[in-house]
C-alpha cells in the first residue's frame, strides 16, 4: 500500500514543517493517550505539535482498520483520512465546521 503522505503533508504543512510519522501499536497508543489526552483506551491517531514548524503524528493500524469497518470506508482511504486529519490539528485547528471544512478541501485535492 502506497499512499501519498509526503506529497499531503507538504500540501497542507508546507514544506519547510518537519513531521515524523510513527505507526505503533494498541498498546502504545493506549499509553500515550492516557499520558497526554487523559483518555484510558486506544485510539486511532494522535497528533503532537512540537514546534511552529515542526510535529509528530503517532497512527495506530489496528484501531485505524476497525474505523474503518465502523466509517465504511477501505484501510487505506482511511487512513489518508486520519493522516490529514493529523495535520490539520497540527495547524492548530480543534474539532469543529472550521476544521471540517479545512480537512475537506484537503480530502477533496487528494480524492480520499
Amino acid at each position: 500500500m502506497r499512499l501519498p503522505f509526503a506529497n499531503m503533508k507538504e500540501k497542507i504543512l508546507g514544506t519547510k514543517y518537519e513531521l515524523s510519522l510513527t505507526f505503533i501499536g494498541p498498546k502504545e497508543i493506549h499509553r500515550l493517550n492516557k499520558l497526554y489526552r487523559k483518555v484510558n483506551k486506544p485510539t486511532d491517531i494522535l497528533s503532537f505539535p512540537i514546534s511552529k514548524n515542526a510535529g509528530e503524528i503517532f497512527i495506530c493500524p489496528t484501531v485505524t482498520k476497525k474505523e474503518a469497518v465502523k466509517f465504511e470506508r477501505d484501510y487505506k482511504n482511511f487512513l489518508a483520512f486520519l493522516f490529514i486529519h493529523g495535520c490539520v490539528h497540527l495547524l492548530g485547528y480543534d474539532h469543529g465546521p472550521r476544521m471540517e471544512k479545512m480537512e475537506e478541501k484537503y480530502r477533496e485535492y487528494f480524492k480520499i
